[in-house]
């Protein structure tokens, strides 16, 4: 197997992998994360229990949120499979979004993983449908160009006529190969995605904060009562994106001064030390709209919304991160939105 393939199901991208041991482009893959046994992978964080004090809804009688399983997602509820440590089998680990899933059923949601290829029949029971990480089939050994889209054309009209008809859709995509495996779908949708790594002023992690400006205000950072504001939320890399031009959406996270998107062919080639990048003030890491009868919520960075392990000494990044002390409640935030106990707008 060569050395990408290897390596795609680890940690993820050389940005992403890297700023778990120092924050920045090193150039190389100098981590043992990547090579090593399950335990140095990027896992769910099992150790992690999620606490709702006021459940916004009743146990099991929240709305039904389905999760995509159905497109070689890199975040599942379900059970994953990854190298073992001499890559000559697999091993079996927790779903990298089972945090995820169990703070929502915290809070009262019903959370079911989706398989297979979006039908009108497969959506019709859902309230909400998760997206997270898909990847087309050709980028699950290899995420090195080219990245094309994990959903068909007729997937992608169910999806639409199902979000116009009053469905929820909480979209995420990481960095690359996942923007490009979401971008049809997103410009179906009114969103134009950068296939890239979208990199803070300190060339590491973004913290969106009310006191710089980079989160604004919104019913979702506002929560339903003072106990859920949102102060700051921590990412772990990502992607950055923008509405088409005359579509509506309403940002959540921008990208602070200084931010870059970095594109590489190859994100697990070594030799790539001089990969291209664009300024990437401005651009949206979060935003949210109507479709329709639906909701729509864009984020450009999945770790954010699940708790996480990796490396050899099982580095935490997501909410159970120490600067991500807010992250949880935003997560329940957005899925407030989605359900439709937050209004659109700022009252």
């Amino acid at each position: 197997m060569k050395r990408a393939a290897r390596l795609s199901i680890a940690c993820g991208a050389r940005t992403k992998a890297e700023s778990l041991v120092g924050g920045a482009l090193v150039g190389s893959l100098a981590v043992a994360m990547a090579a090593g046994s399950a335990t140095a992978q990027q896992v769910g964080a099992t150790d992690f229990e999620p606490s709702v004090s006021e459940p916004a809804f009743p146990g099991g009688d929240g709305p039904r949120v389905l999760v995509d399983e159905g497109h070689h997602n890199f975040h599942t509820i379900s059970a994953a499979e990854i190298p073992d440590e001499n890559h000559e089998g697999v091993v079996t680990i927790p779903g990298r979004f089972v945090p995820f899933a169990e703070l929502l059923r915290a809070d009262g949601y019903v959370v079911q993983p989706h398989e297979g290829m979006f039908t009108r029949e497969s959506l019709a029971a859902a309230d909400i449908l998760v997206i997270s990480n898909a990847v087309h089939e050709s980028n699950v050994e290899s995420w090195a160009l080219p990245n094309p889209s994990a959903f068909t054309e007729t997937e992608i009209d169910v999806l639409a006529e199902w979000i116009q008809s009053g469905g929820a859709l909480l979209l995420i995509a990481d960095h690359q190969p996942m923007p490009a495996a979401a971008s049809a779908l997103a410009e179906r949708l009114g969103i134009l995605m950068n296939n890239g790594y979208a990199l803070g002023p300190d060339r590491g992690w973004i913290a969106f904060r009310r006191t710089d400006g980079s989160l604004l205000d919104h019913p979702i950072v506002q929560g339903r009562t003072a106990s859920e504001a949102i102060d700051s939320v921590q990412t772990f890399t990502g992607q950055a994106f923008r509405p088409q031009p005359g579509a509506e959406a309403a940002p959540l996270f921008v990208l602070p001064e200084r931010s870059m998107i970095v594109f590489e062919p190859d994100p697990f080639d070594p030799l790539e030390e001089k990969a291209p990048w664009i300024r990437a003030d401005g651009l949206l890491g979060g935003a949210v709209f109507r479709f329709g009868e639906g909701r729509v919520a864009v984020f450009g960075e999945a770790a954010m919304f699940t708790a996480q392990v990796a490396g050899p000494n099982q580095a935490q990044f997501g909410m159970n991160h120490p600067a991500a002390a807010q992250n949880a409640q935003f997560v329940l935030n957005v899925m407030h939105w989605l359900s439709g106990l937050l209004p659109d707008d700022q009252p």
